[in-house]
């Protein structure tokens, strides 16, 4: 592991279509990277060429289907990119056991696949992360070229014999949120000016460019919100769970009750955007596609409620990343290697940061915040009703982001130095919990509510 955390914004924050970035956006960025790679063999090969096969295993076979991954495989390998996908093309595709499809490799005339190619592997594996996914190009006497992939969460990939592409070291090196005080003390420098000059120098691109591609992020959180609360109707599976968030916006604007009418705002916010992520369509990885509504939802009642600035909401952004930086580059943000604690729980610590910097706390009062409300959400488990992420995951988000408000709270009246735990001790304390929690209890739907909900 790296000594020093060098990850973009525009790593963490990904524009793509649920419901899971473990499992819809990073297969779509494997399969891309595929046909990329394999679009560069040579003619000949190319020429004997006939068949993909894409074999999924572990918590990919176990979940796969509920979560859509042979369709995000088809997908991107008709090279379609997860920040551009056609949705609609996603819904349709693997419909018909006798469709053909051609992949986006040139020079491959006689190449194509079809859904009894993309195999589901439910047997155990040796594979060093849960979600792992092998795609092979195929002559009609063997394998002419493959490659094994893991999808890591929040849309990050991994290909097997591949090193990371080095980015220059940024100019503030952190690993942790000690490292990062000492950092801000030493140099006397803002938080956000930390974070914006990492950022310009890892994706080497300026301020302006910075803000412009945040912007972007905001409106695509925005846009998830508020076809949620403007969607009714059944989100897709077998379930047949009825969406909530438009009746549930609708109830609680009209509450009297100034508390029960901020909370039940809140709760509408957080599960628009969950739900728009449970029926597969565009929202944004914060930190993956399962938490996709606990930043939104907030950021959509400080924008729109509270009329906190579009300056300030960018840089609580920033903040909120460098929580989900930390967690990552300790721990892990995946549901299939640690539980929901990684998903949910990291991102109600990413928001309860942002409420408290965009309500001037100091840097004390951050990370407590975000230490509080990681805390409260260590052990929890991932179960996936019937592997589909809808329940508890949509109203799991709208509490996460309620949890999220309330550390922020308990952080700004406390006193940060009464606070006994650091937050890196419980980004600790979470990797721990996540190592010992069964398998069953990690994405794989093979515990908790997915087999003991009469849904599942």
């Amino acid at each position: 592991m790296k000594k020093y955390i060098d990850t973009s914004f525009f790593d963490l924050f990904k524009v793509g279509p649920g419901p899971s970035s473990s499992h819809t956006i990073g297969p779509i960025k494997a399969a891309n990277d595929f046909i990329a790679k394999a679009s560069m063999l040579s003619s000949e090969v190319l020429s004997k060429a006939v068949k993909l096969e894409a074999w999924l295993y572990g918590s990919f076979a176990s979940t796969g289907k509920g979560h859509g991954t042979d369709r995000a495989v088809a997908v991107g390998l008709l090279g379609e990119k997860p920040e551009t996908c056609n949705v609609e093309l996603l819904e349709k595709l693997l419909q018909d056991e006798a469709d053909i499809y051609k992949p986006a490799i040139s020079g491959a005339t006689k190449l194509s696949f079809k859904k009894e190619d993309i195999h589901f592997v439910a047997d155990m594996h040796e594979f060093p992360y849960q979600n792992t996914l092998i795609i092979k190009l195929l002559s009609n006497s063997g394998i002419l070229f493959e490659k094994t992939y893991y999808s890591i969460g929040g849309g990050f990939i991994v290909c097997e014999g591949e090193k990371r592409e080095e980015r220059e070291m940024p100019p503030y090196r952190y690993k942790n949120m000690e490292s990062l005080r000492r950092i801000v003390e030493k140099y006397e420098v803002h938080l956000k000016d930390v974070l914006m000059d990492n950022e310009k120098s890892i994706s080497d691109i300026s301020e302006e460019e910075v803000y412009s591609k945040l912007d972007f992020i905001l409106k695509n959180m925005e846009s998830a919100v508020e076809r949620g609360i403007a969607t009714e109707g059944v989100l897709p599976g077998p379930i047949g769970l009825q969406r909530k968030a438009k009746e549930f916006y609708e109830r609680s604007s009209n509450l009297e009750n100034i508390p029960d009418r901020f909370l039940g705002l809140l709760d509408s916010f957080t599960m628009a955007a969950s739900e728009e992520n449970a029926a597969g369509h565009m929202v944004v990885t914060a930190p993956t596609s399962g938490s996709a509504g606990v930043l939104p939802g907030i950021i959509y009642f400080l924008k729109n409620y509270q009329k906190v600035s579009v300056d300030k909401i960018r840089a609580g952004l920033m903040v909120a990343a460098a929580v989900g930086f930390i967690v990552r580059h300790n721990a892990s943000i995946s549901g299939a290697e640690v539980g929901c604690q990684g998903e949910i729980g990291v991102a109600s610590a990413m928001a309860a940061a942002m409420l408290a910097y965009v309500n001037d706390c100091n840097f004390d009062r951050i990370e407590c915040a975000a230490e509080i409300a990681l805390e409260h959400h260590l052990g929890m488990t991932c179960d996936p009703v019937g592997g589909y992420v809808q329940i508890p995951c949509i109203e799991r988000n709208a509490f996460g982001s309620i949890t999220a408000y309330n550390a922020y709270l308990v952080a700004s009246v406390g006193d940060p130095k009464m606070q006994k735990v650091s937050f890196d001790e419980v980004v600790e304390a979470m990797l721990e919990t996540g190592r010992q929690m069964p398998c069953a209890f990690k994405e794989t739907a093979k515990g908790g509510l997915a087999v003991c909900s009469i849904c599942g």
